[in-house]
């Protein structure tokens, strides 16, 4: 199966949110990464057709090789989906059980298969533990998950997932993680997510977007590829640092519990200072080249 995002264009007024946007994707994870206001929901809501482009197409090819534009296929599309959005309307009064066996209901799953993927489910987003409490009752890293549950229920062919690591603790964001890596070998999963570390592992290509126009589309180990030899550490005295904060992009400030020294990771074409060495670069570093933001503004 293939999803094909040709030519995808939306304007907002005089802003222009997505420029010819165009994409194929098969099994196998994605990563959307841009700063905010970038396109990155404005392009989920147009896949889960929640919105409507402005022009462009989107087909997708089943795997006997049929290809069909998704608004013909309507609602037979919308059943290979499971949408994760950033910020989720939730029943308050609902328990977790009841929310996914009402969504189970609104999916057309029957009761025998939902009685086998419910408690799956939970136990693998770790909420099996709470299934009688309400949601208004949650916290806010369980409703994330809750929200992430939904999505899967139904096992769609098709997972579009907006910051589903948001709000999470690091034991949950690797349960999490790991989960989305073991169920995407037979679906396209698309995620939208500025905790950049999160799929630096598990994406097969990263996506970066910025106004609306994709600047680059390629697998981590080529993009962090570009910008090899360019990524330092400059050992510096603490009375220092701001005199290189000032004169060079600094990505990350920590201490040398040996030395004493501050050691800033450093964004350079030239070797920044004598004593400067060079480091293996991360995605991280590279978003941050291509957004030219620091770290704290993720």
């Amino acid at each position: 199966m293939k999803l094909h995002i040709d030519n995808i264009s939306k304007s907002y007024g005089s802003n222009l949110a997505l420029n010819k946007f165009t994409a194929t994707l098969e099994p196998g994870i994605y990563a959307l990464l841009g700063p905010n206001g970038s396109g990155k929901s404005t392009l989920m809501n147009i896949l889960t057709d929640n919105l409507k482009a402005d022009a462009g197409e989107i087909t997708y090819t089943d795997d006997s090789g049929k290809r069909e534009n998704v608004l013909d296929m309507g609602v037979h599309f919308r059943e290979k989906l499971g949408f994760m959005p950033q910020y989720p309307g939730l029943y308050a009064n609902f328990t977790v059980e009841r929310f996914l066996w009402y969504m189970a209901a609104l999916k057309g799953i029957g009761k025998t298969e939902a009685q086998k993927q419910i408690p799956e489910i939970l136990a693998a987003v770790e909420l099996d533990d709470v299934p009688k409490r309400k949601i208004g009752a949650l916290s806010g890293g369980m409703k994330q998950r809750l929200t992430l549950a939904q999505a899967v229920l139904g096992d769609p062919e098709i997972l579009i997932l907006d910051e589903p690591t948001a709000g999470l603790d690091p034991k949950q964001r690797i349960a999490i993680r790991n989960y989305i890596s073991k169920i995407a070998f037979n679906k396209i999963v698309l995620i939208a997510t500025h905790v950049v570390p999160d799929i630096e592992f598990i994406a097969r290509d990263i996506i970066m977007l910025k106004k609306g126009v994709i600047v680059d589309n390629a697998p981590t180990q080529e993009l962090i590829a570009k910008i090899d030899g360019q990524v330092w550490i400059l050992p510096c005295r603490e009375d220092e640092v701001n005199f290189w904060q000032q004169k060079l992009r600094v990505t990350n400030i920590s201490r040398d519990e040996r030395s004493g020294d501050v050691l800033l990771r450093v964004l350079s074409d030239v070797r920044p200072g004598e004593a400067a060495y060079t480091v293996k670069p991360t995605l991280e570093d590279y978003y941050l080249t291509v957004f030219g933001e620091t770290s704290g503004n993720n």
